[in-house]
């Protein structure tokens, strides 16, 4: 019961800090419009009645101190910590100029222009703030997937079954919980009752409902929408798909790109040396001037003091500090809505830059699961053939015994009895049917049994069937090719991916007949799990340095590879534990057709951060040349600014939408 109230009390938290934020912004967007407000009664004021300046300034002191109280004290604090060269400080440092230069002699006051500065930096803060609420709603959607409590399925003191609303935290391994219709799946499991449709878009972005029936995994995170189910819990909640979801897209937002770090460090540079800048713009002219001329340096100060303010104004680096970094956050956001999980800003990085793409076969490319794609008997027809050997394959746990079954699903209810079942270690198993025997495997079974089989050209594994010691024909079954894998090589080609590789375990014949079917340029076949790495390495000293590659695997056997390549893809397959901790980037819905999609939603990000910094420097470096030579007004210097950061930061929720 406390942890019940724990995890209440914990939701109540996260609703009040979101109450919190949605707080502010209605709080900093009613000052913004106040200040606007006396603003312009202020210059009306001016306008009309004949004041003193010190009268002017106690006017305009009202809009100013309402609207800028929280970035005075912010750049307080900042010199109070060691850390004064921050945006805040450049804007207190501006206005008060602004504020104090009229005082000077045959200066003009700038009391409008320091309390307009003042208030355009409050709505680039807004708007940034809106810009990164809305990145983080793009990843919050995974959030609306952790489920708030769970139905357990328990036995009371008197024997009876009761159903018990606890914590997701309180289900322990091995527990039985019901999920009803339009209720989330809370932990990972195993349907042991019921059947039903689950919506699985806010994990894979895919709107098709997944069926499941007894004996189907479901995971945390979906939303059962028809049947009720009883799930017996296989991990305890922090062990669950949802919980490793979330904790790898939060913790996404903390690994830098390239990019992010440059820019940081760019900042701390900078801005010092244009503090430095504006002083020496403000004091060395007019003393040169002064000297040059005969004249009293006091009468110059105030010109350059103005000129040194805009400079100051149009140098903070708020558009590439803000705007960057929000970039990569939205890209990161904008691609988990398409079930695609990238592990962080870095990774979007190297995507950008992929030349050369390396497939796994088996589980990316294909199903990794067996079908029967071909029966040809020879001594009886194909239903017989395909009983038969289902029957025999009845008890078996091989991938091939269960696509046996699979095509021939009745063979449970046929009345047929089976015997005297026996596994012939790497041939085959031998059974009684009925009143016949039945040997299903290998040549080497149909060697052992006098049987005379005969080949097959059909690609695949081929399954031979003896009945009573006679050849009675063969089973072709192969590996089925995913249905986007063609589309998946075709669209990585038109995004200028020079080179793609399979690499399998599998028959020559078998990767050949993949390969050519899908258009991929080079396979390699028979492959150990250790021979995999070293093609990778082979492929990767090959390689220009400004090019990189990719491995693609599904995570449960490739995890050496995934590590090796610049950037490894896993097919997550709905939430495949090995996945989402061995690979860089995880497809929750294992199409491999969403690996284009990456590379063009990290191509996409990285174009919008170069935007951005080409936009915020361009437009700042004419403005701060204008200022320098005194043709700039301190209207130029805020767009420069507040203007070019407002820009920016709608360049960069671009990036959320995919």
């Amino acid at each position: 019961m406390g942890k019940i109230e724990c995890k209440t009390c914990e939701h109540h938290h996260e609703h009040e800090h979101h109450h919190h934020h949605e707080h502010d912004t209605h709080e900093q967007l009613r000052l913004i419009i106040i200040t606007a407000v006396l603003l312009v009664g202020a210059v009306v004021v001016e306008h009309w009645l004949q004041l003193e300046t010190w009268q002017l300034l106690l006017v305009y002191l009202i809009p100013y101190i309402i609207i800028g109280h929280d970035t005075l004290k912010e750049a307080v604090e900042g010199l109070a910590h060691g850390n004064p060269f921050n945006e805040h400080f450049l804007m207190s440092v501006a206005t008060i100029g602004a504020l104090c230069i009229g005082f000077l002699p045959g200066a003009e006051t700038q009391f409008p222009e320091a309390v307009f500065v003042m208030l355009f930096f409050q709505v680039g803060e807004l708007f940034e703030g809106y810009a990164e609420g809305k990145s983080r709603d793009s990843i919050a959607h995974l959030m609306e997937i952790k489920p708030d409590s769970a139905t357990l399925w328990r036995k009371e003191e008197g024997g009876k079954w009761k159903e018990v609303t606890v914590a997701p935290e309180e289900v322990k391994i091995n527990d039985v919980i019901v999920i009803r219709p339009g209720e989330k799946v809370p932990l990972d499991g195993m349907v042991i009752e019921g059947k039903s449709a689950l919506n699985t878009v806010a994990l894979t972005g895919e709107s098709l409902p997944r069926d499941v029936a007894e004996g189907d995994e479901v995971i945390s995170g979906c939303v059962n929408l028809s049947g009720v189910l009883r799930v017996r819990v296989t991990k305890p909640y922090g062990e669950s798909t949802v919980q490793k979801i979330i904790r790898l897209v939060e913790s996404a937002g903390e690994t830098k790109s390239k990019s992010e770090t440059f820019i940081t460090r760019f900042a701390r540079i900078y801005t010092p040396i244009v503090v430095l800048a504006a002083v020496a713009l403000a004091i060395v002219p007019p003393l040169l001037i002064a000297f040059a001329q005969h004249l009293s340096p006091i009468t110059l100060f105030s010109t350059w003091l103005y000129r040194a303010l805009m400079f100051l104004v149009v140098s903070c680096p708020c558009a590439l500090v803000i705007s960057v970094p929000l970039t990569f956050f939205g890209g990161i956001g904008g691609a988990s809505r398409h079930g695609i999980l990238i592990k962080g800003a870095n990774y979007i990085d190297v995507l950008s830059k992929i030349d050369t793409v390396v497939f796994d076969k088996t589980g990316t490319l294909t199903h990794g699961q067996f079908a029967v794609t071909a029966v040809h008997p020879d001594s009886c027809d194909e239903h017989q053939l395909l009983h038969l050997a289902a029957h025999v394959e009845h008890f078996s746990t091989h991938p091939i015994g269960a696509a046996l079954r699979d095509a021939f699903p009745d063979e449970a209810t046929d009345g047929c009895k089976v015997d005297h079942v026996r596994e012939v270690a790497g041939q085959g198993i031998i059974a009684a049917v009925g009143d016949k025997e039945v040997a299903v495997g290998n040549t080497k079974l149909m060697d052992a049994v006098g049987a005379e089989w005969h080949d097959c050209k059909h690609l695949g594994t081929i399954i031979h069937v003896a009945i009573d010691g006679k050849y009675a024909g063969h089973i072709v079954i192969n590996d089925q090719i995913k249905a986007d894998s063609a589309e998946a090589i075709k669209a990585l080609s038109e995004l200028g991916v020079k080179r793609t590789v399979m690499l399998t375990g599998d028959r020559k014949e078998v990767a050949e007949n993949v390969a050519k079917t899908l258009g991929i340029t080079e396979y390699h076949a028979e492959l150990m799990p250790a021979d995999k790495v070293q093609r990778i390495e082979d492929i990767s000293h090959l390689l220009p340095l400004t090019s990189h590659l990719c491995f693609v695997g599904d995570g449960i056997n490739d995890a050496p590879v995934l590590a090796r390549a610049d950037v490894g893809i896993a097919m997550g397959g709905l939430g495949s534990d090995a996945a989402i901790e061995a690979a860089d980037v995880v497809l929750m819905d294992d199409k491999p057709s969403k690996i284009a999609l990456a590379i063009r939603l990290a191509r996409r990000t990285l174009n919008i951060a170069r935007q951005n910094v080409w936009l915020a420097i361009g437009i700042k470096l004419a403005v701060l040349v204008l200022a320098a030579v005194g043709m700039a007004t301190m209207w130029m210097a805020v767009f420069a600014d507040v203007g070019v950061t407002v820009l920016a930061v709608l360049n960069a929720m671009r990036a959320l939408r995919a």
